[in-house]
Parts: C-alpha cells; structure tokens; sequence
C-alpha cells in the first residue's frame, strides 16, 4: 500500500496511454514517469527524504500532478497549499508544517515570492520557469541536471504520505494526516464504486490542492485514465475542454456547477461524452441538482466526505433495486447525501450516543471510522483525542438517515440556529431559497435576537438581470415551510463570498451581519 506503485503499474500496462493533458502538452505514461522519477531525483539531491515535509504552491498542471508522485516516490510527506489564503496563514502553515522545500508555480510567483521571503525555506524549486531575479531553480533545469534516481523507498503503510491544512474557521489550522494506506485504499475504492478504466478522462476543475479533486490524481492514474487540466475554473474553459477532451467524469464543487447551469447556452453544449457527474465539498439544493442532470444529460452522484476521511464517506450511487424505480423516485435518492462508501463504516447518533432511528427524519451526529479515515491532526493529540469517540470520528455534520441507509445532511452541528427554542437546519431554508427564479446563490445563518435567542438571516445573490424583494422572498419561504424556519431578514450580495475551495463562506456573512446590526 505504498502510493508509488500507482504510477509504476500505469506505466507498465498503459506505457504509451496519454496520462495528462495540460493545455498544449500531451504526456503519455511513460513519459509521465520519467519526470516523476527525475523530480524525486532533484529532491532527493536537495536532502528530501522519508518524512520530510514538502510544501507545494500551485495551480492545476502536470507539474502540480508530478509533486504527488514524486513526494511519494521518495517518502515525503507533500503539503499542498490553498493559492487563496493570505500570506500569514500561509506562513504558518508552512511553520507549523516544518516544510523544508518549496514547490511553487510561475503564475503564483508573487505570492510564492512573498512567502520565501517570511518562510525559512531551504529549497525552492519552480513549477515552470523561474521568473527573473527569484531565489530558487528553473523546473526543468531541475530535472535535466538531476542524478540517476534511486529505487522508490520503501515507506510503510502507515507512513504519512499527505498533510492537509483545514481553512482554520474556528482557530488556527489544523494539518490533517493522510497515511499511504489510507489515500491507496481510497483511490481503490474510487475505482471500485465508480467504474473507473483506462477510457476514463478526468477534468481537472476543482483545486487539486483540496481533496474535492485531489484523490482522482492516484485512482485515475491507478485505471491509466486521462488527466485532463485547468488551471482556474471559468464556464467557458470548462465546457470547452469537455467538448475538446471527450471529458467521462468530474467532480466540482456546487457553487461550481450551479455556475455552468446558469451559464447561457449551457444545455447547448456537447456534454455526450460524460457518463457521471459528481458533486462534493458542501451541500447541494435539489432544485440545482435538477439543473445538472438536465445541462449534463449525464448521472449525477452526490458525494460528502471530509479531508480527514480521504474524503469519500457517501455517494448517492442507487442500489440495483433503487434503479428500477419511477424516475422522481430515483431523483428522491439521487438528490440524496448518499449510502456509505465502500471503505467506511458510518452510523448518525443522537445525543446520547445511541443510533437515530433509520426513518428519514430523526436528526443526529455522523460518526464515520475505517482504513480511510486519518490517524489525527499533525502535532495536535489533544485536538485528535477530541475527535474520536470509541474509534469513531466525529464529523460534526447532522444529518437523517432513511432504511435504504441514506443519509441526508441537514447542517454542520456549529450551524444549526436554534430559534424560540426550536431547531432551524440551514440547509432546508438555503434548498427553498434556491427553488426561487430569481436566486443564484443562497446561505442561512443565525443572528442574536433578544426574543428569540437566534433569528434566521439569509444572504442571497440574484442571477443576472433578476429581480427580488426581501419581503418576496420571506413570503415565498412562507409558503413552504413551518414559519418560525423562515428568514426574518434578507441580506443582498453580488455574490457571495468563498473559501478558496469555493465553498460559501457563511461565517464571514455572519460577522458582516452582525458588524452591520
């Protein structure tokens, strides 16, 4: 279970196979472990070892693809960094981390410049060429002049392969420990649960410094697919390189494909060649889900997961009985957080500790445990001791679970508002909002009330061109839900504002709120 021998197999079976596409380059399996195998000799010549932490500033791009497999290749442990985090957070993650290289992309060269500057970094290697003046080694210099590679090292199983650092909303972040075993067993279970093989190609959309995309780097390379990149998401990019590529299969982020349906001339697009479509890294309303599956003309499969779990821990694959049912009871399912992984065990508790009962409406805690989950928080046994209960990791997500073994999640425990005393899920407000015409994005939270310890707030963005009033829009959450759910105000934005994993940042709309009350 040693994450080299992914690409070692790719390379003997589908030698000749085109394993990435990066904009103009075309690199086949053979080629693709070539530079591997002379990346980890450069970082070996610069003192990279087992164990020693290497961080990694960039885009998606074959050179970002290739620090994966070559980290593991040598045993190193490889920090990827998120590109949208401000220069301090960076610096410390890379502090806390004790990363002693740094792997950073030309396009970032501002940013990277500024963290060499504050980081004690003993190595940089740039992912392109060097841009002028700047403290570190051109890529492919890197390369050309590395020595002759040693063999892969021989890294146990339960080695640390990947540190991933969480966005740190509730303090400093934390580095999430990913073993080999545990990111080798994941990728295999793709493949297994997704039907993933060599006619596969992957678009690479969401950040691969986020585990949203960044499994697909060994469980398509483990079936000799075709990585297939981009550098940022823009819609017209996107439905070009499907078009372009002959794109099978990817998975992005909501706010993402919420983006591509509402794009003009999205349902216009030759999306023949996808044969699924996956969503994943935050919640999902129904009324979206109804528009991917009609721009996509493709099957839709819900996933959730958690950085600390590799991250798959559902999909909302039918089963075979499942799939014989009328299409709107299937959508019923589709639309679904999903059924376990095949790697997982899960089970939703209440307070007590003891399983919900499987009726689709009692409320409790996911707990998750198996080979994907992570050992713990790097440097951080106290925080790690806290997270597991019994060998159960905690996720901190509330969610329902049917007799299918559905799970729906309805909130982040740290999110649910608890109004005059009853329990109000952000999730089922957001999922009426977003059946509104005029409602691109939506987000509810809590706001103090001095009647009724929390109001419910809700931020929207309107599409385009729309129009709504804030009274329009209480009323029409009226219409569909028990009263005390519905938002008592109505906050406008141009757009709501994001993570750099692009999720919705709820915690800074509430703090706006709360600034502004």
């Amino acid at each position: 279970m040693q994450l080299a021998t992914i690409l070692a197999r790719a390379e003997a079976l589908y030698p000749d196979q085109i394993a990435v596409v990066d904009g103009a380059k075309r690199v086949s399996y053979r080629e693709l472990a070539a530079r591997v195998r002379s990346l980890a000799a450069a970082l070996e010549a610069r003192g990279v070892g087992i164990g020693t932490r290497v961080a990694c500033l960039e885009v998606n791009s074959l050179a970002h693809l290739e620090t994966y497999f070559a980290c593991a290749e040598l045993g190193a442990v490889l920090c990827p960094l998120n590109i949208r985090l401000a220069l301090h957070e960076l610096v410390f993650i890379v502090g806390d981390a004790g990363a002693r290289v740094l792997l950073a992309g030309p396009t970032l060269a501002e940013r990277a410049s500024e963290l060499i500057a504050a980081a004690p970094f003993e190595h940089v290697i740039w992912l392109g060429p060097a841009p002028a003046g700047a403290v570190g080694v051109d890529y492919q210099h890197a390369l050309a002049t590395a020595p002759r590679g040693t063999p892969a090292a021989s890294v146990a199983p339960d080695a640390i392969a990947q540190l991933y650092y969480t966005s740190g909303t509730t303090g400093q972040p934390k580095g999430v420990m990913l073993t080999h075993a545990n990111v080798w067993l994941h990728a295999l279970a793709t493949v297994a649960e997704l039907g993933l093989d060599a006619s596969d190609a992957w678009a690479h959309v969401a950040p691969m410094f986020h585990l949203a995309d960044a499994w697909a780097t060994f469980a398509i390379t483990w079936v000799g697919g075709r990585h297939v990149m981009l550098a940022k998401f823009e819609e017209q990019a996107v439905f070009n390189a499907i078009e372009r590529e002959r794109v099978t299969i990817t998975n992005l982020i909501p706010t993402m494909l919420n983006r591509l349906v509402r794009f003009p001339g999205a349902a216009q697009r030759d999306m023949t060649s996808m044969r699924r479509i996956l969503s994943g890294g935050a919640p999902i309303a129904p009324e979206v889900v109804r528009e991917i599956m009609r721009v996509f003309r493709c099957e839709y499969v819900q996933t959730y997961g958690m950085t600390e779990t590799s991250p798959y821990l559902t999909l909302s694959l039918l089963k075979p009985h499942l799939a014989t049912l009328p299409a709107e009871e299937q959508f019923h399912y589709r639309a679904k957080t999903g059924r376990a992984f095949l790697a997982v065990e899960l089970e939703v508790v209440g307070d007590d500790g003891r399983p919900v009962a499987r009726d689709g409406r009692s409320v409790g805690e996911i707990r998750a445990r198996g080979p994907t989950v992570t050992p713990g928080y790097w440097k951080r046994p106290e925080e790690t001791a806290r997270a597991f209960v019994d060998g159960w990791l905690c996720t901190g997500d509330l969610a329902t679970i049917d007799a299918e073994g559905y799970l729906q999640i309805v909130d982040r425990k740290k999110d649910m508002i608890i109004s005059g005393g009853e329990k109000v899920y952000s999730t089922e407000v957001e999922h009426v909002l977003y059946e509104h015409p005029a409602v691109l994005e939506a987000a509810v939270f809590g706001l103090p009330d001095a009647d009724w310890g929390e109001a419910v707030c809700a931020a929207v963005a309107l599409r385009g061109g729309a129009r709504a009033t804030e009274r329009e829009l209480i009323d029409f959450c009226r219409e569909r839900l028990t009263h005390y759910k519905c938002p008592r105000r109505v906050e406008f934005h141009a757009e709501l504002p994001k993570t750099g994993t692009a999720k919705i940042q709820k915690r800074l709309l509430r703090e706006r709120a709360l600034h502004e009350s």
